[in-house]
């Protein structure tokens, strides 16, 4: 009689995917509301789900951690997202102080430039972060003055001050909406999406390259499945009644028909939205960020999974669109 023992990796990997699922289950209603406190602060509807990501992410990890559950999760949560989102704006701020007094000898690559300049014009140059932080948190979700604090980690008074100074020169600045050129290599991506080119499509990433759908998976592209899935998940997606893996009502009337991209440009950045057909017309059901290195695709972002993302970025353009929900599973029943 034989045994075959478990892989402990492999039971190790299981456990944590069933502990962020149990984690998702509970804190599922509130990312909704994550995700708008992030775009407030942000401003940037992909800034916003990174941000959103991130807070969800840092928490888990956090309350492993912990001795007990946190009594008011919506205000831990967004205390962990807060948290996060000022520590990158300071960081982003010494970069550019740091740009400031480099040498000439050592020279920052333009795309790091831009993008530091923009953080700092965008998140630092109105408002100081727990400025901005806590005139969201006051005045747009109507925290009380405690949870405000608790969500700093401050203190009442000084969140009345930075209520006061924040107020007074809170303006929103004009939004950017300068088109960036567009590398070939993202059209050439979208032509091969189009013509259902898994080899052309994989042709085009770096060997390295990240592919990710975001708050689901993420793989090399010599593994191929998600680039796969990308084009012909559909088939499974009209026959999610039938064979599970995503709820029914989100992909009714879904047609077993490859979906397409299409490029757009919101904000000035190119942006790939992708079509699918139902039996009532075309709708936008995910949105795709490229990210190029030498020509090349070093990294691809799908936000399939991310109803929030979805309906902001179409609502700015305009685009009919249809929500995936949150759940890349579906919870035993």
């Amino acid at each position: 009689m034989s045994s075959k023992t478990a892989d402990p990796l492999e039971e190790l990997s299981l456990d944590a995917r069933r502990a962020w699922h149990g984690f998702l289950l509970v804190y599922e209603p509130l990312r909704p509301e994550l995700y708008r406190y992030c775009r407030y602060l942000t401003r940037s509807p992909w800034d916003a789900e990174d941000l959103a990501q991130d807070a969800l992410a840092r928490a888990f990890s956090t309350l492993s951690r912990m001795g007990q559950a946190p009594p008011n999760p919506r205000a831990w949560l967004f205390r962990v997202a807060s948290n996060l989102w000022i520590d990158r704006v300071r960081q982003e701020r010494d970069l550019v102080t740091d740009e400031r007094t480099l040498e000439p000898s050592a020279p920052v690559p333009a795309a790091d430039l831009q993008a530091t300049r923009e953080a700092a014009s965008t998140l630092v140059g109105r408002l100081a972060p727990q400025e901005r932080a806590a005139v969201v948190l006051k005045d747009v979700f109507e925290f009380s003055l405690e949870e405000v604090a608790e969500a700093l980690s401050t203190t009442v008074g000084a969140v009345k001050a930075a209520l006061h100074r924040g107020r007074e020169k809170l303006e929103e600045p004009e939004l950017d909406a300068t088109r960036r050129a567009v590398p070939e290599v993202v059209t050439a991506f979208c032509a091969a999406f189009n013509a259902q080119d898994i080899a052309g499509m994989t042709a085009l990433l770096l060997d390295h390259a990240a592919i990710e759908v975001v708050s689901a998976t993420i793989e090399a592209p010599a593994d191929g499945k998600v680039l796969r899935a990308l084009v012909f998940g559909v088939k499974r997606m009209a026959r999610a009644a039938e064979l599970g893996g995503m709820e029914a009502h989100f992909v009714a009337g879904v047609q077993p028909i490859p979906p397409r991209l299409e490029l757009v440009f919101c904000r000035g950045e190119p942006l790939l939205v992708t079509w699918y057909t139902h039996s009532d017309g075309d709708a936008v059901r995910a949105v795709t960020r490229l990210e190029v290195s030498d020509g090349r695709i070093s990294r691809l972002r799908n936000y399939f999974f991310t109803p929030d993302f979805i309906e902001d970025v179409c609502r700015e353009l305009g685009l009919p669109f249809r929500s995936n929900g949150y759940r890349w599973w579906l919870p035993q029943r």
